[in-house]
């Protein structure tokens, strides 16, 4: 372990060089009009940001997928309805590729939606980097900020920047942590969100009412307070699949790859057998390349061409919790970069709730992971060290665990560092596969893999890539005042028990939901609300509204409850207890919008109901030792 006075002089030393390197790594080089695609930029922002545009249907899209033909393929079929597989299917479509998107489940449904909800450029990477003077991890924290500050310019409406506060209890960690997140600063350049400050043990309990200042033979000597961005995950994943079906793409959640279709001459990959998981249908789909985007499990995919190719994934867990409002702050997150194992622990404000989780541990990959026990107990003990509030089990709302896809690259001779960047490969001809990352560099990792696939397939796209500038649906001119005309403009009719209909006021809170939800679409789900008497609340203390059910399964391919109250409201997530007693009605309004009879609707029931249980809130938890009461 390095001595104080060596670890203070390295961030000297990197801060001296990032300092010397700035002007050149973090400018952004001068666009042309011919870099953006010119006119084919403006043409694709148009159809993007018209309030009035609506998505092909289903059907439509269903319809595009089976009219391929070895004849007549498709440039790009991606496998995977993740971020990362939206955002090739969005990077392909602006560069003018006719592009078809599958995913066996839902959109987000798997990795991308239980995430931590950070966008971050990787402290602890920038940590690595001084400290083994690794120039490769300074790179990637160069390379994330930047992507960062992207992704909240172009969905602002579900981004944010958040301070993150990270105690401090020897004056030795106020110093160390101050030049660090200083450094990050530096290395942020005009990617900066807001400047790193210090604040004095009292101003700190100030900001942050529940944080302990004295305990376990230690005492507050003052917190480092530093900006990362945080995001709404699963509707910034939705935002995506959206915006590239109005780009051309044809996107189709619950349909699964079966069997890869296969050249026999060249045994060259030219598309997928596909099976519609909805209807049973199966049908084929063709194209010049395949581009596997299936996270976790993008091995499995790779076996379907090679049943003999290695495995690139090597899975890990990572657990959170969700609690009430009063843990931390509204706007101020809590993170400890080390606890007694060495894991960091955080706690964030996120949709009127607290978010707490820690980093990641092996696990096994499964299509509906649960949080363990003892996982949540570790949770709750880490944060209870550092608050003043009495940290208790049954106050957890909900809790759940996401499986990342940290990649080996499967040409590497040794696999003793495993990828926290992303790996691009094509280890079999026809099929490109892009995994590991992270959430924010989503949209470099779609553009990396939409070149290697341009360049096996031999395409020809009409302009160069163009999401770097690209505002998602419901983001262009969005206001964050904007909120008090969905207030002013419209009422919520609600339909009472007995069935009579009775004026409701668009209250702020509910005003403020939808504007953040779904940016300058929400006139639009509060048009439903009023006219189609859809404005009571879905759950008692919570924002979400009928209408959103109804707009949702209308424009943002909402085909099952669980696709409600997972992905596009966040309910399950937030709380496990509120979605159950929602879904009765969720279901109701989906019946009434796919056409569904009573034997769907009991279906739906149960398989809604078998998917919160994985979500372990206090109802659904088995007590081990009471220890948290």
């Amino acid at each position: 372990m390095a001595t104080t006075s060596t670890r203070l002089r390295r961030l000297g030393t990197v801060a001296a060089a990032v300092a010397l390197s700035a002007g050149v790594t973090l400018r952004d080089p001068p666009i042309s009009s011919s870099d953006r695609g010119g006119p084919s930029l403006d043409a694709v922002r148009r159809k993007i940001a018209d309030s009035n545009g609506v998505v092909p249907s289903r059907a439509v899209q269903e319809s595009a997928l089976i009219g391929s033909s070895a004849v007549n393929p498709l440039d790009i079929l991606v496998v995977g309805g993740g971020a990362t597989g939206c955002g090739v299917a969005l990077d392909a479509a602006t560069r003018g590729l006719r592009v078809g998107l599958v995913e066996r489940e839902d959109f987000s449904s798997g990795t991308s939606s239980r995430s931590t909800k950070l966008l971050h450029g990787g402290v602890r990477y920038l940590e690595k980097a001084v400290f083994n003077l690794d120039y490769g991890q300074l790179k990637l924290v160069f390379h994330a900020l930047e992507e960062r500050k992207q992704v909240i310019e172009n969905a602002p409406h579900l981004c944010q920047a958040l301070p993150c506060m990270t105690p401090c209890f020897d004056w030795f960690e106020v110093v160390y942590y101050w030049m660090g997140l200083k450094l990050y600063d530096l290395v942020a350049g005009s990617r900066l969100l807001h400047l790193s400050r210090y604040y004095s043990a009292q101003e700190s309990v100030e900001l942050f009412p529940t944080l302990a200042r004295n305990g376990k033979d230690r005492s507050l000597r003052g917190t480092v307070v530093y900006y990362d961005g945080q995001m709404n995950d699963s509707r910034l994943n939705v935002a995506l699949a959206c915006t590239a079906a109005l780009a051309g793409a044809a996107v189709l959640n619950h349909a699964e790859v079966v069997s890869l279709l296969m050249d026999e001459v060249s045994n060259q990959i030219i598309g997928a057998r596909i099976r519609d998981n909805l209807s049973g249908k199966e049908f084929d789909t063709y194209a010049k390349v395949v581009v596997n985007a299936a996270g976790p499990f993008c091995d499995s995919v790779r076996k379907m061409a090679d049943k003999e190719s290695q495995p690139m994934i090597c899975p890990s867990s990572g657990v959170h919790i969700v609690l009430p409002d009063y843990y931390s702050p509204e706007g101020m997150g809590l993170i400890v970069p080390k606890t007694k194992d060495g894991r960091v622990v955080f706690m964030l404000p996120w949709l009127g709730r607290t978010v707490a989780g820690t980093t990641d541990s092996n696990t096994s990959i499964t299509m509906l992971p649960e949080p363990h026990e003892d996982e949540i107990q570790f949770i709750l003990d880490a944060i209870s060290d550092y608050l003043n509030v009495k940290v208790r089990r049954t106050d957890v709302l909900s809790a759940w665990s996401g499986i990342r896809p940290l990649a080996v690259d499967p040409k590497a001779k040794s696999t003793e560092s495993i990828s926290r960047d992303h790996v691009v490969c094509e280890d079999h001809p026809g099929l490109v596969t892009i995994t590991g990352g992270k959430w924010t560099t989503y949209r470099s990792m779609a553009e990396d893999a939409v070149d290697a696939a341009i360049k096996s397939g031999k395409l020809s796209p009409t302009n160069e890539c163009l999401t770097n500038n690209l505002h998602l649906s419901g983001s262009e001119d969005w206001d964050p005042a904007s909120f008090t005309v969905l207030a002013q403009q419209y009422v919520r009719m609600k339909r009472s028990h007995s069935g009579k209909v009775v004026p409701g006021v668009m209250d702020t809170a509910a005003a403020k939901h939808l504007s953040h939800a779904y940016g300058t679409m929400a006139d639009r789900v509060a048009a439903i609300a009023q006219d189609e008497h859809l404005g009571k609340r879905l759950a008692h203390g919570y924002p979400f509204l009928e209408a959103e059910v109804a707009y949702c399964a209308r424009n943002e391919y909402c085909e099952s409850a669980v696709d409600f109250i997972a992905r596009r409201s966040r309910l399950a997530f937030l709380d496990t207890d509120a979605a159950s007693r929602a879904l009765p009605r969720i279901i109701g309004i989906l019946a009434t919008e796919h056409n569904w009879d009573r034997t769907r609707k009991k279906k739906e029931l149960q398989k809604a109901k078998e998917f919160l249980e994985t979500f372990k809130s206090s109802r659904n938890a088995q007590f081990y030792d009471g220890k948290h009461k």
